[in-house]
C-alpha cells in the first residue's frame, strides 16, 4: 500500500535498461518517502528475474508468468496492470517512455483517472501549498519536464488522485545497482482474475524485430552537429573527428530537420539520452531541448562562432570560432599526439 512501483518491461528474458534507470530512481523516491519500491514484471519464462530487479533495489516483485504474456500486448498487460494498481494502491508509478510505456501508460492512468505527466527529465519529492484554499500537501512527486517548446521547465504535481504517473525516456535517469539490494520478495500474479477473452482479440501471427543500425546510447565520445554546421557536406569533418576519436556522430535536432544527417543521430528531448565522456558540440546553439538529451555528459567542449550561444554556460570548455577551421586542427593535433 502507498508504494513505488515500476513496470518492468521485458523482451526475450531481459529487463529493459530504461526500466533499470527507473529501479534506480525510484529506490531513491522510496528511500525519501520511508516506502518500499515494487516492480511489477510479466511476461513467460521469468524464473530468477527478481535477482536483477532486486540489484536495482526492488522489495517486492509482483510476476505474471504464462505463455500467453509474452510478447508485449496491450490489452492483457493494461487489464493486469490496472487490476494490481487497484488492489495495492501504490501513490506512486513509473514507466519507460518507449514504444510500451507509451502505449501503456496512458490507458492504465485513464482507467484509474489519475493523471500522467509523460517524457519526464527529472522526478522529485516536495510540498506544495494552494494558493487558492491554502491547503498544503507534503511529499508530492515532483514531475518536472521541458514545455511549450522547451521554452521553460515545467513542474507538475497531482496532489488528489493516486497514483502520481510518470514516463521516463531512456538515458535520463542513471542506472546504478543500489548500495543496498532490495529484498526481492517475489508475489505472483493470478492474472486469470484480471483477464477476459476479449484481452486477447488481437494476436500475434509474426514479429520482426531489426537491430539499430545507428546506436549512440552507449558511445564514450559523441562529436555533436547542428545548424550551424550548414550542410550535409560539412558534417563529414565530423564523423571524421568522430573516427579518430573512437566516438560517434550526434546531430541537433535542427541539423536532421534540414537533412544534415539521419533522424537516429538526433539528440535531445525528441531524439536520444546519452550520457558520454565527452561530447564535442559543433555549431549547436543549446536549445533546452537539445540540450536536455546531454547535460548528463562528463565533458562538454562547445565550438560555436557566437561567444554568447546558450551551450557554453554549461561546457566545460567553449571554443569561440568557425567549425570548419576548428575541427581540422582538433584531428591534425589529436593524430601528431597519438603517435
Amino acid at each position: 500500500m502507498n508504494n513505488v512501483f515500476v513496470y518492468c518491461e521485458i523482451e526475450s528474458g531481459k529487463v529493459a535498461d530504461v526500466s533499470l534507470e527507473l529501479l534506480t530512481k525510484g529506490r531513491v523516491l522510496a528511500n525519501t518517502l520511508g516506502c518500499d519500491l515494487e516492480a511489477v514484471a510479466i511476461g513467460h519464462q521469468l524464473d530468477g528475474i527478481e535477482k536483477e530487479l532486486a540489484l536495482y533495489g526492488a522489495d517486492t516483485i509482483h510476476v505474471a508468468d504464462a505463455p500467453e504474456l509474452a510478447p508485449f500486448r496491450t490489452l492483457p498487460h493494461a487489464a493486469i496492470v490496472c487490476g494490481l494498481f487497484k488492489e495495492e494502491k501504490p501513490q506512486i508509478a513509473l514507466f519507460g517512455a518507449s514504444s510500451v510505456g507509451r502505449d501503456l501508460a496512458p490507458r492504465v492512468s485513464s482507467a484509474l483517472h489519475s493523471g500522467l505527466t509523460a517524457d519526464c527529465t527529472s522526478l522529485e519529492i516536495g510540498d506544495h501549498t494552494d494558493a487558492k484554499s491554502g491547503t498544503t500537501y507534503t511529499n508530492l512527486l515532483y514531475q518536472i519536464r521541458p514545455a511549450f517548446g522547451g521554452n521553460i521547465i515545467a513542474t507538475i504535481i497531482n496532489p488528489d488522485h493516486r497514483p502520481q504517473m510518470a514516463t521516463v525516456r531512456e538515458g535520463v535517469m542513471k542506472k546504478e545497482p543500489a548500495q543496498t539490494p532490495g529484498k526481492g520478495i517475489v508475489k505472483k500474479i493470478d492474472a486469470s482474475k484480471y483477464l477476459n477473452d476479449t484481452d486477447f482479440v488481437v494476436r500475434i501471427i509474426d514479429r520482426q524485430i531489426e537491430d539499430r543500425k545507428i546506436n549512440i546510447k552507449n558511445a564514450p565520445v559523441i562529436v555533436a552537429g547542428g545548424y550551424g554546421m550548414g550542410s550535409k557536406e560539412n558534417f563529414a569533418i565530423l564523423y571524421e573527428l568522430a573516427e579518430v576519436l573512437g566516438g560517434e556522430v550526434g546531430a541537433s535536432r535542427a541539423a536532421v530537420d534540414a537533412g544534415m544527417t539521419d533522424h537516429a543521430r538526433q539528440v535531445g528531448q525528441t531524439g536520444v539520452t546519452v550520457r558520454p565522456k565527452l561530447y564535442i558540440a559543433c555549431g549547436i546553439s543549446g536549445q533546452i531541448q537539445h540540450t536536455a538529451g546531454m547535460d548528463g555528459s562528463s565533458m562538454v567542449i562547445s565550438i560555436n562562432t557566437d561567444p554568447n550561444a546558450p551551450i557554453n554556460k554549461i561546457a566545460d570548455y567553449a571554443i569561440v570560432g568557425d567549425v570548419m577551421e576548428v575541427v581540422p586542427k582538433m584531428i591534425k593535433y589529436y593524430k601528431q599526439n597519438s603517435k
